[in-house]
């Protein structure tokens, strides 16, 4: 396909590369994160907003690698039904797409600096392994989108990582209901993950492409989407009982109220328009489940 950029400037070009939808996968833990450290009395909010950017930077790197790693092997095409990939489409060359995803990281090692600095080794390794992540996702020799081994990764990383990374570079310390806490928002991340792999399972089967829905079927990527968001939405119950703290916190379990949106086109559709539309729906629970787990642990902890 020819580049055609006078129906988009290059900044629409560059937003729609770095995949808005998916954003709420990478800042909502981090949202968290801060809310946790603010209602335990040791937030720290410029470190928590240079982990904001360098969380959203790690994010679209990995969508920039996903882009060009997959037109490179050929797996989006013409015949793939999910949102426009600028590198397949032509509205961006593979060499402005390298150069991008090193300028991403570029910039997000030198605001990584900061953290490093405030926090010290354990900063620098969760940095460089979420990096990492994200590029070996669809990139190097086992991209782990291809063998099956990324909804793991997504669940650590979009999770108790990303969630308790922040709350560590504020409060410079950690506990485990804060590592807990942070497993929902990664097994939402799986939720987006699998909403992706239904949508794409026939053109990834074709590009030998073996995710858990091409290793195992459809059905399975339906249940593991239904149980990931079920048990996200179940954690702040099970850490109160535990615990005996952050009841509050336990109103974003009201979230669930909202899963027929999300699980009738899952169990029912095929169709990629509406897989679409229900993994940006699946992003909006997240985001609304975050804010209510958020303001809940503040209250728990304040009052």
């Amino acid at each position: 396909m020819m580049r055609n950029e006078n129906k988009m400037s290059r900044i629409q070009i560059w937003i729609l590369a770095s995949r808005p939808k998916t954003l709420p996968a990478a800042s909502v833990p981090v949202i968290m994160g801060t809310a946790m450290a603010y209602g335990d009395r040791v937030h720290y909010f410029p470190a928590a907003a240079v982990a904001l950017a360098c969380a959203l930077l790690i994010q679209i790197i990995a969508n920039f690698v996903n882009d060009y790693a997959d037109f490179k092997k050929g797996t989006d095409d013409h015949t793939r039904i999910g949102p426009l990939r600028v590198t397949q489409a032509g509205l961006v060359t593979p060499r402005e797409m390298k150069i991008a995803i090193f300028l991403a990281i570029f910039i997000t090692l030198l605001l990584g600096l900061y953290l490093v600095l405030r926090g010290g080794i354990p900063v620098v390794l969760m940095g460089v392994l979420s990096i990492l992540s994200g590029i070996i996702y669809t990139a190097g020799p086992f991209p782990l989108g291809y063998i099956g081994l990324a909804d793991i990764f997504v669940l650590i990383f979009f999770g108790p990582v990303a969630a308790a990374g922040t709350y560590y570079v504020q409060a410079l310390s950690i506990h485990p209901w804060v590592i807990a806490a942070g497993f929902a928002p990664g097994l939402f991340s799986v939720a987006i993950l699998t909403v992706n792999n239904l949508r794409d399972l026939e053109n990834d089967k074709n590009h030998n492409k073996k995710t858990l829905a091409v290793r195992f079927g459809k059905n399975f990527a339906m249940y593991e989407y239904a149980f990931s968001f079920f048990l996200a939405c179940l954690i702040p119950i099970a850490i109160y009982f535990i615990s005996g703290k952050y009841k509050w916190a336990s109103i974003s379990t009201l979230t669930l109220f909202l899963s027929p949106i999300v699980l009738k086109p899952v169990f029912s559709e095929t169709n990629g328009l509406i897989l679409n539309k229900t993994l940006a729906n699946t992003g909006k629970l997240l985001i609304i489940y975050g804010v209510l787990y958020s303001i809940g642990w503040i209250l728990s902890s304040r009052f």
